[in-house]
């Protein structure tokens, strides 16, 4: 069972038809009025979606567009909850803090929340929303021309032979058009405010105390708030975690990628070379040492002769070839149709089909989103000669990303960044933060765990998962690691010290 998607920074990927469904019948999402207070009563309605949870509810939550104007203009955020079906048994309500940045909580809930009420034998309400500026909340947006709003060229990807100056180019487009066109929303847009959101949410729902599953980037959200807000935390999962580092945030979590797909190759090389593939037709080399060579020469053709694709318009270049590895790379599930992808770009009589992400352009909100939290958390640091220096370091030293993770975008260009100092996350408050991470996650490395694990100190304690992927609990883990977060979020039992999960 897939449950995230568009996980990592700049992908944006995880605002779908499925949050608009959720919210039709609804009046559009826009300014509340400024006399609704955070408090105020929600008015939920019924939005239960095929697959989904049953008894799930939608509503609209009155935020401040600035929190130091409380009674300021304000946005609506969608919102969105599961009642606990055992009232008898019901415990509190259980945050799911969505990855991205622009990762849809509604979303979330309704892909996970009836596996997440089963494993916690509904003893909690879940709950969820969308970040103002995606979804089915107050939409940003910079108004991007569609071609600055597909992935391979949000991404920053170098050019063939190592070249930045095309990147320069259009990063410095990028960050010029959402200062002309972005406004107070956009500079809205923080990890900080997701926070207060949250707070005002769980105000709204009249809990003293929230309980957490943050995945991904919803780690470092759900970090940020226990930091600010320590007093309403209860129990705290943050799956999926990165190097917190306040000087560096989105920009280290970026360049981690380049260690986090070397991590994670060796999974697919064994899998590609396993002979169980030769029923399959996805057999791409007889030992597991030659899948690398073979997509690394691969890419370097497609650099020279890129292929027509099924998508009109978009070729299938060594670039978007890379970057489909680095999405397949999220989950087991993902590695056939990578392999698919090889096949067909190796055949002169097969037209590839590129994965749904790199077939066209991002919608606006959620491109603007996307960069407007990772450029508005902190400054970027680098000059374009260090930048250039250090793609080139990168492309030498992991192949597999080119540089890309080391790359300039449009944060190296942005307005007004920051639009407050960082939040540092340390070791002083309440010890109820559960941590999970595999050791093979190509989007956020075990390495960068482990600065995670070492902020939080005492307050936290971390189950390492001996698999590959993206996303643990009730994903890509193991029995033994579902295990202990199940038995934290339902008892409040945590182990003794950190752990390892093999089995």
């Amino acid at each position: 069972m897939r449950t995230y998607r568009g996980s990592t920074p700049l992908a944006a990927l995880s605002v779908t038809a499925v949050t608009a469904a959720l919210l039709a019948g609804a009046a559009p999402p826009g300014t509340a009025a400024a006399s609704a207070g955070p408090a105020s009563a929600l008015s939920w309605r019924p939005c239960a979606q095929e697959g989904g949870p049953a008894g799930q509810e939608c509503a609209e939550l009155p935020v401040p567009l600035d929190h130091r104007d409380p009674d300021g203009p304000r946005l609506s955020l969608a919102v969105t909850r599961v009642m606990s079906d055992r009232p008898d048994e019901r415990r509190g309500t259980l945050l799911v803090i969505a990855g991205g940045p622009g990762g849809s909580g509604v979303r979330q809930v309704t892909e996970t929340g009836q596996a997440l009420r089963r494993a916690t034998g509904g003893r909690y309400d879940i709950v969820g929303l969308d970040p103002h500026g995606v979804g089915g909340s107050t939409k940003a947006g910079c108004g991007l021309e569609p071609e600055d709003r597909e992935l391979v060229n949000m991404r920053s990807w170098p050019g063939p032979d190592g070249s930045i100056t095309e990147n320069v180019t259009r990063a410095r487009r990028i960050a010029e058009t959402c200062a002309r066109n972005g406004g107070a929303l956009l500079r809205s847009l923080t990890t900080a405010n997701e926070a207060r959101d949250i707070d005002l949410f769980r105000q709204a729902l009249g809990e003293e105390k929230l309980s957490a599953w943050g995945v991904s980037y919803g780690t470092y959200v759900g970090a940020v708030y226990a930091q600010k807000y320590p007093q309403h935390t209860d129990r705290w999962v943050l799956d999926s975690n990165d190097d917190p580092d306040p000087a560096r945030v989105a920009q280290g979590w970026l360049a981690n990628m380049a260690v986090g797909v070397d991590d994670r190759f060796p999974d697919f090389a064994r899998w590609a070379s396993d002979p169980a593939r030769d029923a399959e037709g996805l057999r791409l080399a007889r030992r597991a040492g030659d899948v690398r060579p073979l997509v690394l020469a691969l890419a370097a053709r497609l650099d020279r002769e890129p292929r027509e694709t099924t998508a009109p318009g978009v070729p299938l270049t060594g670039n978007r070839l890379r970057q489909a590895l680095q999405l397949a790379m999220e989950d087991d599930d993902s590695f056939a149709g990578f392999a698919e992808l090889v096949r067909a770009a190796g055949d002169s009589t097969a037209k590839p089909v590129l994965p749904a992400a790199l077939s066209g352009p991002l919608p606006d909100a959620d491109a603007t989103v996307a960069m407007g939290v990772v450029c508005n958390d902190v400054r970027w640091r680098g000059t374009v000669p260090e930048y250039r220096r250090a793609v080139a370091a990168d492309r030498a030293a992991h192949p597999l990303t080119a540089g890309e993770p080391v790359n300039l975008n449009a944060c190296s260009f942005w307005k007004d960044a920051p639009a407050e100092e960082p939040v540092t996350v340390n070791d002083r408050g309440p010890s109820n933060i559960l941590m999970i991470q595999g050791l093979r996650d190509p989007d956020t490395p075990y390495s960068g765990a482990l600065r995670m694990r070492a902020a939080l100190g005492g307050r936290a304690r971390m189950v390492a998962v001996d698999r590959g992927g993206h996303g643990m609990y009730l994903d890509n883990g193991n029995a033994c690691g579902d295990r202990v977060v199940t038995t934290f979020l339902t008892t409040g039992q945590r182990p003794e010290r950190d752990v390892l999960c093999t089995d």
